[in-house]
């Protein structure tokens, strides 16, 4: 399943997480790869997660936003700041459910954002709506 605006030269899309949980990061992973087939990336902190977004150019990048050194919000700065980056969508992945942090996030620049904790089968569905894409 790959959304129906992939290129046809890149038909698999391609999703980068930046989280500093290593269970995050293996669990997005795999529901990503098993439920949608699509090709992930994973970095452990901000600034790895900027470097590998320039060389990889994925899709879609999935953010945390509470993470130490470079938090999510100092990296999406950095992302849209980069001209190698600032197309890619960013969905932040938080744990602040209060509906005032979560427009102060939408509010810096994100296309949407999913709370944590997430249900797995609903991530891909989540990402295709925020995304504006459809699974074929």
């Amino acid at each position: 399943m790959s959304p129906v605006n992939a290129s046809e030269s890149d038909p698999c899309p391609r999703i980068l997480i930046i989280d500093d949980d290593d269970g995050i990061r293996d669990i997005v992973e795999i529901s990503l790869e098993a439920l949608a087939g699509w090709q992930v990336f994973k970095a452990a902190s901000g600034a790895a997660g900027v470097d590998l977004a320039r060389s990889a150019q994925p899709n879609a990048i999935l953010l945390d936003v509470m993470m130490p050194g470079q938090d999510g919000i100092a990296t999406l700065g950095q992302l849209l700041d980069d001209v190698q980056t600032c197309h890619i969508p960013v969905i932040f992945l938080t744990a602040k459910a209060r509906s005032s942090e979560q427009q102060r996030l939408l509010d810096l620049g994100c296309s949407g954002l999913i709370t944590k904790p997430f249900e797995v089968q609903k991530l891909v569905p989540q990402i295709c709506q925020i995304l504006g894409w459809r699974l074929s």
